[in-house]
């Protein structure tokens, strides 16, 4: 079993859309009050709406504080709050939740252009009969966790190194993916079909954690995992700016954050320490993916050569990925978690045609 942590360090965070809303509105929204705006199309479209309903929201609040939060304290949710409509009792409930809040809304933004990119990428990489088959993408609740729950397929023919064709059957080269996005944390299971029904469960796991944190990538065993396995763990630090960890077969000008202007935000183009120079920067926010990847593959002979393998195809996955990420930052600042749901919906169509349709495209597998 190999295990490494990447850490990806990025100038991203939910601030900067929230930041020209206030500069339109000429007022400083609270956390509760942007969750409102940025998840509302009617809010979103129309800032006299939102202005109306933040002025009202906050008269309603402030009634609610002074006059019902000591009878809530002491009684609870009895009878001191009956009468009270139903209006003033959610503002009060949204008071109570202020700090819930503001720990969701740290890496909201990041979310979005995370799975906006994840589309994008998806298409880029599909074509020929390979490339990514959605099946399921819906949200989940259990055990106390909600989120997005996807299975997917990914078509690998030509994106697994010749070794692997060559001892493998054709049906382990189809991985199915099962995510279940509960941000700020995420978990990722990959598994080999070796026949119709039938995972290689016992012989081969691919499991990538991934916890979002505001920070510039200090925090250690962020997975709380025991000492003796942390101890196993090899950190990685991605720099989505350094050219030197992406592959020349990779390198594409439009996607090199050194070289990248966002005209929206103004971030970039990234110097050679610009992650030296983010934590003294106050108006330049910043956040960290801490990206725990677990690889077990018994195969005897060629476990070493295949974990080793993996390890190396997810740090150029990772790298690839969120310099895109940056430099697509233009087409999805400006987009809701709706807009990304029916994006999705739309990409899934997409996607199953570009797998007839479409010719070979994207990242094939590099050969030692």
């Amino acid at each position: 079993m190999l295990i490494k942590e990447f850490r990806v360090i990025l100038p991203i965070s939910v601030e900067e859309r929230q930041k020209r809303w206030e500069q339109d509105l000429g007022i400083t929204l609270t956390p509760v009050e942007w969750d409102r705006i940025s998840q509302s199309p009617k809010h979103t479209s129309h800032p006299v709406d939102s202005k109306r309903w933040i002025k009202h929201s906050r008269a309603y609040a402030g009634m609610v504080v002074r006059k019902c939060v000591p009878f809530y304290i002491v009684f609870g949710l009895g009878s001191p709050l009956n009468g009270i409509t139903s209006t003033f009792a959610s503002k009060l409930i949204a008071l109570a939740c202020l700090s819930t809040k503001c720990l969701v809304l740290m890496n909201w933004k990041y979310q979005v252009g995370q799975l906006y990119s994840v589309a994008e990428a998806s298409k880029n990489e599909t074509g020929g009969g390979e490339g990514v088959e959605v099946l399921k993408n819906e949200p989940y609740e259990k055990d106390g966790e909600k989120g997005q729950y996807t299975h997917k397929i990914y078509h690998l023919q030509s994106k697994v190194p010749s070794f692997v064709r060559m001892l493998a059957p054709s049906s382990a080269l189809n991985i199915h993916e099962k995510a279940w996005n509960a941000y700020p944390y995420c978990r990722t299971e990959l598994l080999f079909l070796v026949t119709h029904n039938e995972y290689m469960k016992e012989n081969f796991l691919i499991k990538i954690e991934t916890w979002h944190k505001p920070d510039t990538g200090h925090l250690e065993n962020v997975h709380g995992l025991d000492p003796e396995t942390w101890k196993k763990v090899d950190v990685v630090y991605l720099d989505i700016a350094d050219r030197t960890q992406v592959e020349p077969k990779d390198y594409k000008p439009e996607e090199d954050p050194c070289r990248y202007k966002s005209v929206k935000t103004g971030r970039g183009p990234l110097g050679p320490d610009w992650k030296k120079e983010l934590p003294k920067k106050t108006d330049c926010p910043h956040m960290c993916a801490y990206k725990l990847v677990t690889v077990k593959f018994k195969w005897w002979g060629l476990q070493n050569k295949v974990e080793s393998f993996i390890q190396k195809q997810e740090k150029r996955l990772f790298t690839n990925f969120h310099r895109q990420l940056f430099c697509w930052i233009d087409k999805w600042i400006d987009l809701n978690m709706e807009d990304i749901r029916r994006m999705e919906e739309e990409t899934r169509k997409e996607l199953d045609e570009m797998r007839v349709k479409d010719p070979v495209k994207g990242m094939v597998a590099l050969e030692d």
